[in-house]
């Protein structure tokens, strides 16, 4: 009999397991962004499947809609009633109640007050805070709009737009000045931009408030798309230029994790930049912080 090549650390109890579900779950598993289409002989060979054994569930998972077959290639994808189900799954999961455990631990291992935000009418609305119970605390408020193009969450939200988007925004808001060091030139703004979608992640360097420094990156949905963004932020005696990097590694890492939980790919631009801020930072361990979760 053939061993399936696949561990799930929610496998159901022995008494209750059930072969034929296990197989069509391993085979189901075996497709990915990197390789949306694959060959009977490549699923029989990642699953451990005999390979008349695998044709077979495929035959029968085609009939179902769960897989398509080329006509050419003969080789097979996702079905879109996969594509239907995860919809019905996404449509369930609240932004919200996903987004707060992410938050919290955030704020655990940074020390720092960490907000969720989302991009409404060019503004950054903040619909999340949780605050480390530390001196000299962030003066922000929940539900409130925050100028995108001074704030660490809006500048990140503005990276996913297009120019003539980013454009608009600016001129119907204006762009203006709240400290010395603001963004007040679209096409300053649009260069950051750029360098925000490469690196994964974006700074306030006391662009909104003197004094604090942020860092902020976004959470993805099941299309790509920038749905919010997550950050921390402190005053600049603790968040200091030498803790950038340490600080942008935490924040990304909670955002993949909330992205991967609303169905967001591991593949991506932001991804990759992810990884190498990952690989370039050195893992300092924090000290824990009290929370406190603002209602």
């Amino acid at each position: 009999m053939a061993t399936i090549a696949h561990t799930d650390t929610h496998a159901a109890p022995d008494r209750y397991r059930i072969q034929a579900v296990e197989r069509v779950g391993a085979i189901l598993e075996v497709f990915s962004t990197e390789e949306p289409e694959l060959g009977v002989t490549e699923i029989a060979g990642r699953t451990g499947l005999h390979k008349s054994t695998a044709h077979r569930f495929l035959v029968n998972l085609e009939a179902v809609g769960l897989l398509e077959r080329d006509a050419k290639s003969q080789r097979y994808r996702l079905g879109l009633r996969m594509f239907e189900m995860g919809g019905i799954v996404l449509e369930q999961m609240s932004l919200w109640d996903e987004a707060l455990p992410f938050l919290e631990g955030l704020v655990r291992d940074s020390g720092e007050t960490g907000h969720l935000a989302v991009l409404e009418r060019g503004e950054a609305i903040y619909i999340e805070k949780v605050e480390a119970r530390r001196a000299l605390r962030i003066p922000s408020a929940m539900g409130r709009g925050y100028p995108a193009h001074a704030t660490s969450l809006g500048k990140v939200l503005l990276a996913d737009l297009g120019e003539d988007e980013v454009r608009e925004i600016t001129s119907a808001h204006g762009m203006a000045s709240y400290t010395r060091t603001t963004t007040t030139d679209v096409d300053r703004l649009l260069a950051e931009l750029a360098v925000i979608r490469e690196q994964g992640y974006a700074v306030d360097d006391e662009e909104y408030d003197e004094g604090l420094r942020c860092v902020g990156a976004p959470i993805r949905d099941h299309t790509g798309r920038f749905v919010a963004a997550l950050g921390i932020g402190g005053p600049v005696t603790r968040v200091t230029p030498e803790r950038v990097d340490e600080l942008a590694r935490l924040v990304i890492d909670a955002a993949d994790g909330l992205s991967r939980r609303l169905g967001a790919s591991q593949s991506g631009a932001f991804n990759r930049a992810a990884r190498r801020v990952r690989a370039t930072t050195p893992t300092t361990p924090r000290p824990s912080a009290a929370l406190n979760v603002v209602r």
